[in-house]
């Protein structure tokens, strides 16, 4: 972005009209990306109320589809979300209600297959080494401690 560009209340709104309907975007986000326009304060404000108005700004929406994009298509566990969505400065109410959204059948049979997946790859002789190494990747992926344990205790 060029550094020197300055924009009126309308093109940064344009633009970041743009920028919210290509993704879904949370307010942070959106607010970094005025503060790297040199937007000022009130003006950054406007803008924001104005895409929320307009529905290009949902906070409910974006942590919904966050929650499921990164569940599907990355495996994390809810610690890991709840983490990133709390990065994210999303309210509890959203948080809560986007975790809802993870099917709970789904939930275990993706840790399901994440355990086996990871007792596969890991060479270790040790059992107890073993367990650790898959549970700490799991962990790291937030995933709760006793639902690993259990599955490990399960297939190890």
């Amino acid at each position: 972005m060029d550094l020197s560009k300055t924009y009126t209340v309308d093109e940064a709104q344009k633009k970041l009209e743009g920028y919210c309907a290509y993704q879904e975007r949370c307010h942070k986000e959106v607010r970094n990306k005025l503060k790297e326009m040199r937007m000022i304060p009130e003006a950054i404000d406007t803008i924001i109320v104005h895409l929320i108005q307009h529905n290009y700004l949902n906070e409910e929406r974006f942590a919904k589809a966050f929650v499921r994009g990164k569940f599907r298509i990355k495996k994390w566990g809810k610690n890991r979300l709840l983490r990133e969505l709390k990065f994210r400065e999303i309210s509890k109410y959203s948080i809560d209600t986007a975790l809802k959204e993870i099917d709970l059948d789904d939930y275990y049979k993706t840790l399901d297959e994440l355990v086996i997946k990871r007792i596969d790859q890991v060479k270790e002789k040790n059992l107890y080494k073993k367990k650790k190494k898959v549970a700490d990747y799991l962990l790291y992926r937030g995933w709760e401690s006793h639902l690993i344990y259990e599955k490990l205790n399960e297939y190890l």
